[in-house]
Parts: structure tokens; C-alpha cells; sequence
């Protein structure tokens, strides 16, 4: 049974918001489905509440960001809303926005994007602060175009990319400005998972979660700092901060919980202590 943690406001459906799909596994779904998940404002307001919640929730070990209706996932920005907009009200967009994918990133628990339709531009963006990208067998359009538009990706794209992919495959998406399908992005490095033909990329994600999520959360948490941080210190630095997040980890209820589990020959249940 589905619980919704976050209800549609007085000025009609959210936008985004926040569901329990299992005990541990939450789904944050977007949620305009005429304008194909295009980031309004108001829609990139909802986002950081939804973010604000779950950055404090013991109970959400794996998030799944998703379209709340099938064959869409998030067309980037709402290029409709953004010529009604001033000079000064774009440049807040775009600093709103990248607060909101920072957030996103650095959420403690794993987190899986469920790529169910066009992910382009914003919309890829989106899907590259999470941990894990899962895309729908029939999804044909994955990439980055701005520069056909004459711009490039604002939002993170030229970093979070490059970190993923390396320079030279980041460049070539980048400068070519061509769209993939889910095999092909698959193959690139870009997603991590296809669904089965027939399946979304949000039930195959639910799969994923479920592998996570049976895992002792605060190791997930751990591990996930240690990977993140990673890439931005000296092997020595971050042999040191590893270190540091195995040792915390030592004295938990959750370590000895999988001791007394291995011992009795049992699955461990942890609690996140």
C-alpha cells in the first residue's frame, strides 16, 4: 500500500511530491504531465520541499525520482513559462535550480532516477544528480542539445557529465548535441540499467531499490559519502576518509545486528542504529 507523504495544494495537483511505494523505498514523482514534466517554477519550488523532507527522513533508505505518468520522465526547462520571465527572474531560476540538484546529489540515502520518456537538456540534468540512472527499453531521446539552441548545459551538465563519462565522451555528446536511445545510452555509460521490453524504467528501478534497500542503511549512507567525496581528494585523502566512515561504522547496532545474523545463519534486520 502506497502512502502519500506530500498532498496536492490549494492551487490544485502538486507538482511534486513525495510517496511511500514500500517500507524504505520512496518515489518522489514529478507531476505536470500535459507539459511533460517541464520545470516550472512552481514545480522547482515543490522539488525543494520535497528534497527538504527527505534530507531528514530515517525512514526513506532508497528514493526513486520518476514521472507520475508513464512514457515521461522531464522535458528540462518550461522554455513557455521562461519567455515570460525577466533577465533577473531567469538568473534566480537557474541559481534555484542548481541549489535544488545540489540538494538532490548529496541526499544521504542512494538515489535512482526512472528515465520513462525524453530526457533532454534539464531533463538529463535532473537525472545525473542521482546516484543511478534506469531508462525504459523504448526511450529514444537521452542527451544534452543547448548547444543547438545556442547555449550549453546550465545546470550541471558540463560537470556531472564529464565526471560520469569522462572528457573526451562528455565533449562528444556535448559538442554534437545528438540524442540517444536507452541501448545507446546504456552502452555510452550514461544510464547505468535498460528495463525490459514491456517493463518502465519504474518498475525496473523498484527492482534496483529493493536490492538497495535490504542493505544496513547507515553503510549505505557511509559509503555513499566516501564515493562522492572520492573523486575531489588525493588517493591518500581518500584512503583516510574511507577509513573514517569503516570506523564509525565498527560500533553500530546495525554491524552487530549482521554479526549475531552471520552467526545464527539468519537475514539481519537493521534499523538504521
Amino acid at each position: 500500500m502506497r502512502r502519500h507523504i506530500q498532498t496536492a495544494s490549494e492551487a490544485g495537483p502538486a507538482e511534486a511530491y513525495l510517496e511511500e511505494a514500500s517500507p524504505g523505498i520512496h518515489f518522489l514523482s514529478l507531476n505536470r504531465p500535459k507539459a511533460k514534466n517541464a520545470i516550472s517554477r512552481r514545480l522547482l519550488h515543490e522539488l525543494h520541499e520535497c528534497l527538504g523532507k527527505l534530507q531528514f527522513d530515517q525512514n526513506a533508505r532508497v528514493l526513486i525520482l520518476r514521472s507520475s505518468t508513464t512514457g515521461s520522465f522531464c522535458a528540462g526547462a518550461d522554455l513557455v513559462e521562461r519567455r515570460t520571465m525577466s533577465k533577473v527572474d531567469v538568473d534566480k531560476f537557474l541559481w534555484d535550480l542548481r541549489a535544488a540538484l545540489g540538494k538532490l546529489e548529496s541526499l544521504p540515502m542512494p538515489t535512482i532516477a526512472a528515465i520513462d520518456g525524453p530526457a533532454l537538456g534539464g531533463g538529463l540534468e535532473v537525472a545525473l544528480a542521482c546516484d543511478l540512472r534506469v531508462a525504459g527499453h523504448s526511450v529514444t531521446k537521452i542527451g544534452l542539445p543547448e548547444v543547438k539552441l545556442g547555449i550549453i548545459p546550465g545546470a550541471g551538465g558540463t560537470q556531472r557529465v564529464t565526471r560520469l563519462l569522462g572528457v573526451s565522451k562528455a565533449k562528444d555528446l556535448i559538442y554534437t548535441g545528438r540524442s540517444l536511445t536507452a541501448k545507446e545510452a546504456l552502452d555510452y555509460g550514461l544510464v547505468d540499467y535498460v528495463s525490459d521490453e514491456g517493463k518502465s524504467a519504474a518498475d525496473r528501478a523498484v527492482i534496483l531499490a529493493q536490492e538497495i534497500s535490504v542493505n544496513a542503511p547507515l553503510a549505505l549512507k557511509a559509503a555513499k559519502q566516501a564515493i562522492s567525496r572520492g573523486p575531489e581528494l588525493s588517493l591518500e585523502s581518500g584512503l583516510d576518509f574511507e577509513r573514517s566512515a569503516y570506523e564509525r561504522l565498527l560500533h553500530s547496532q546495525d554491524r552487530l545486528e549482521a554479526l549475531e545474523a552471520f552467526k545464527e545463519k539468519r537475514k539481519p534486520v537493521f534499523k538504521g542504529e
